[in-house]
């Protein structure tokens, strides 16, 4: 795959991102770059990623097309945050990086998964027909992982029983993204701009796959290309566990209410925004969130609703905000 740049963002677990370095190595083709964005702007970290250049370079070489700002030449490039920007931060960030050296594809992940050996392979044979790909990954426990591949725009909200069904075909047109393994090529960052930093986490990879929509069209392919490696306590739904509750964090609570108020701004940009559909799927968005609260995480549940009713006032001070513009292409 020509100049494909693995974009990572971490934050405080090095034993993750070591797991992750070294599924890296394993990869059947050599990636072009690896832009490590460092939220906690760790020693530790930058001792792990200056180990990880050396062992790259010595697997690959080094890549003398290019010679970075620094004058180096070296496969990996490590930038470190002056403060934690929240991984919607660290992947606009770090697209801005590869953009800068010349990236043409941009595949995107978290710290707390591993690549399998062929991902690059599977990858590569649906270059010639898409620009933005999603491949599927396992679970922690080795199942395939649940994503809800498909968002219903005028409730904002993801489609809870959009499960990757095949059904014969090669492939699932969709509309969202996800920055666990997605994969876009350069003439869409250049027509959508940068990942949205103001998200900080949550819904800044469904907004990107939506604005990625507008320009092509996104599909979800079967092969199988990540694996998780970080447990998170979850709740099945349905006797035949038709979707998960997962827990997670108050601060995660805060802003999937107050990021709601941030993807409508996107949907009035391009006439999509329906006020009274977004009424009633913050509704139920804030229904969700208190049944997480009572399914998984109940002894959070003050914090919790705290959290949830703040996110929400939020949401409606960005909605009507009249300086609250969004991200620019960058053509």
């Amino acid at each position: 795959m020509d100049r494909l740049a693995i974009v990572i963002v971490t934050f405080k677990r090095q034993e993750l991102l070591s797991v992750l370095f070294n599924s890296i190595l394993q990869l059947t083709q050599a990636p072009w770059r690896v832009v490590v964005v460092d939220n906690e702007n760790s020693p530790k970290t930058a001792q792990m990623v200056s180990d990880f250049a050396q062992r790259m370079n010595g697997q690959w070489g080094s890549t003398v097309d290019q010679v970075d700002s620094d004058g180096g030449t070296s496969r990996v490039c490590y930038d470190p945050q002056k403060e934690n920007t929240g991984g919607s931060g660290g992947f606009s960030e770090g697209v801005r990086r590869a953009y800068e050296l010349g990236a043409e594809w941009f595949w995107l992940m978290d710290d707390d998964v591993a690549v399998l050996p062929e991902a690059l392979d599977r990858l590569d044979a649906w270059t010639d027909r898409y620009d933005v790909i999603q491949g599927q990954r396992y679970d922690y426990d080795g199942t395939p992982f649940f994503w809800q591949h498909h968002f219903v725009v005028p409730l904002c909200i993801y489609n809870p029983l959009s499960r990757a069904g095949f059904n014969g075909a090669d492939h699932i047109d969709v509309n969202v993204m996800c920055f666990e393994g997605g994969l876009f090529r350069r003439r869409v960052v250049q027509k959508i701009g940068l990942p949205d930093y103001r998200f900080f986490i949550y819904y800044d990879d469904a907004i990107y796959g939506y604005l990625a929509s507008k320009v092509t069209q996104p599909v979800l392919v079967p092969d199988f290309i990540l694996r998780r490696t970080r447990e998170v306590r979850h709740q099945e739904v349905g006797a035949s566990g038709v979707r998960q509750i997962s827990s997670t964090s108050d601060m995660t609570r805060f802003y999937i209410m107050r990021n709601r108020g941030c993807m409508a701004r996107y949907f009035k940009l391009y006439g999509d925004y329906n006020p009274v559909g977004y009424g009633f799927g913050t509704f139920l968005s804030f229904a969700k969130e208190v049944l997480r609260l009572l399914m998984v995480d109940r002894k959070n549940f003050g914090s919790g609703w705290k959290r949830l009713w703040a996110g929400y006032r939020d949401s409606k001070r960005v909605l009507h905000d009249p300086s609250w513009k969004p991200m620019p292409p960058l053509e």
